[in-house]
């Protein structure tokens, strides 16, 4: 071996460790670009998946309590306030209503000493949903005869399948409907009720 084929062979191991040096600076920055990459990635595909579990401002709203003034309501009267997509039957009972709920035991499944569902006996507060295939019952406050019961002292009729239910919201014996209309969460703040919330 010359002088000549030694220098060329040094020549060769510097050219060769500075490509070396070059391709361990490159694997770096390759790799450092990468991790960036796959963190951005990760970060774009975490934040719309996260933010999905917080609840929106209209899923808020739906779940919030609702008020009604209940001064707004005559006796007799029902009003429909709706609450969480669902018609909630608010009733201010009349005396006589109050006084016939009584005379209706023997022909409901619940027949319960204290009938009114509600800490507020002049007012009952209902789910407005049939507890059979969920249509809507209509109100029928009349003390008169109906096609649908000839002693009809007041309630609710679902003309679908034909359940009754008495002005508590107790179900008729021998009808579709197998449990009394549902009553809501709610509680009474002087004439405001508040929907949605509890005693």
């Amino acid at each position: 071996m010359n002088l000549s084929d030694d220098q060329d062979h040094i020549e060769d191991h510097d050219h060769s460790k500075q490509e070396v040096i070059v391709d361990d600076k490159r694997r770096k920055a390759l790799l450092i670009t990468s991790g960036i990459m796959g963190a951005v990635t990760v970060a774009g595909f975490a934040v719309p998946f996260l933010s999905a579990w917080k609840p929106s401002e209209k899923a808020k709203a739906l779940g919030a309590s609702v008020k009604f003034d209940l001064s707004k309501l005559q006796p007799g009267a029902m009003a429909i306030v709706e609450w969480r997509r669902t018609p909630i039957f608010v009733v201010h009972q009349t005396q006589e209503a109050i006084d016939n709920l009584p005379k209706l035991n023997s022909k409901v499944t619940d027949q319960a000493n204290d009938v009114l569902p509600s800490s507020n006996n002049k007012f009952t507060v209902l789910k407005g949903v049939c507890t059979h295939l969920s249509c809507a019952p209509k109100y029928h406050p009349e003390i008169e005869p109906k096609a649908w019961d000839q002693d009809w002292l007041g309630g609710f009729f679902c003309p679908c399948h034909g359940s009754k239910f008495d002005l508590a919201g107790r179900v008729y014996k021998g009808v579709p409907a197998p449990i009394n209309l549902e009553i809501p969460p709610h509680t009474f703040s002087g004439n405001t009720l508040i929907i949605g919330e509890s005693a």
